[in-house]
């Protein structure tokens, strides 16, 4: 039954599948879940995070290339199968007032350019489950938004023959979620321990900038469905660390001890966006609902 099943991750850049929601996939694949990954765009205007590789003028030089080996040995890490969209990195603008985005970038692009190559490939896979990000992106990154809008079309349209007529059969996803992997009461949990035992935090900043994007963003989303994926953390740090240049190896996604995890959040958290079957919220599966109706 497992193996009938498949999944589809859809991210803005590559490392975003490694950063939210990597210990899920992992999950599923040892189960024998077809997990597929999609990047929107390759990441090539995503600066050097990691301290150690900033000033590397090779990997300067030919950002695009590394990041594509990176994604590829995340994705080996994981155990998924993964694809590219095709389109160019939008950059993150800041100042005051924003700079324009740059001409050809994957933020301006019409929306049924961006939404037809994620269309075929959806009809393509034929995912039971899609997650994506939600309407402002997880957090305000134009490449986010935009990964949003496609996901809701490709989540939409792949089913319909009348739209993006190609040769491919249509295919209705059954489910689609939101990724809530950082909601404020998680990071407010593991700020609390962390100075409870004596431990530097460092989710005092992180928790400022999140009360600066709620103005835009509103009010603290719900979360639906949480699944236990404790026993995958190592895949998922695997995987983040193969995003060398854009992962800090002691940055704060490695400041909580993996004992601490699994003890006080040993969940990735998402939310039901969409959802062609019945369920019963909330859920520990994201699949569930659909195992019944295959059964």
């Amino acid at each position: 039954m497992a193996q009938q099943l498949r999944l589809m991750a859809v991210h803005a850049h590559p490392d975003d599948e490694s950063s939210k929601g990597a210990a899920t996939l992992a999950r599923y694949v040892d189960e024998g879940v077809e997990v597929l990954v999609v990047s929107c765009t390759g990441g090539e205007r995503g600066d050097i995070l990691n301290p150690r590789l900033q000033g590397n003028a090779d990997i300067e030089r030919d950002m695009a290339e590394v990041r594509r080996k990176e994604m590829a040995a995340a994705a080996e890490a994981l155990g998924v199968q993964h694809r590219w969209l095709g389109f160019v990195d939008s950059g993150l603008p800041e100042g005051d007032p924003l700079p324009p985005l740059p001409d050809g970038c994957f933020a301006l692009e019409p929306l049924e350019t961006a939404s037809a190559p994620l269309v075929k490939l959806v009809r393509q896979f034929r995912p039971h489950v899609m997650t994506t990000y939600d309407e402002n992106g997880g957090y305000p990154h134009p490449d986010h938004i935009m990964c949003h809008k496609v996901s809701m079309e490709a989540f939409e349209a792949a089913g319909d023959p009348t739209r993006y007529p190609g040769p491919d059969e249509p295919w209705q996803p059954q489910k689609l979620y939101y990724d809530r992997g950082f909601s404020t009461k998680k990071m407010l949990t593991f700020h609390e321990a962390l100075l409870a035992r004596g431990l530097e935090s460092p989710f005092a900043d992180w928790m400022k900038r999140r009360e600066e994007w709620a103005e835009k963003m509103g009010p603290e989303p719900e979360i639906t469905t949480q699944v236990n994926v404790g026993a995958w953390f190592e895949r998922r740090d695997k995987a983040l660390l193969a995003h060398a240049t854009q992962i800090d190896p002691d940055g704060w996604f490695f400041s909580i001890p993996l004992e601490m995890q699994r003890e006080l959040w040993p969940t990735e958290d998402y939310q039901l966006a969409r959802s062609h079957v019945q369920t019963t919220l909330p859920e520990d599966d994201l699949f569930a609902g659909i195992r019944e109706e295959e059964s």
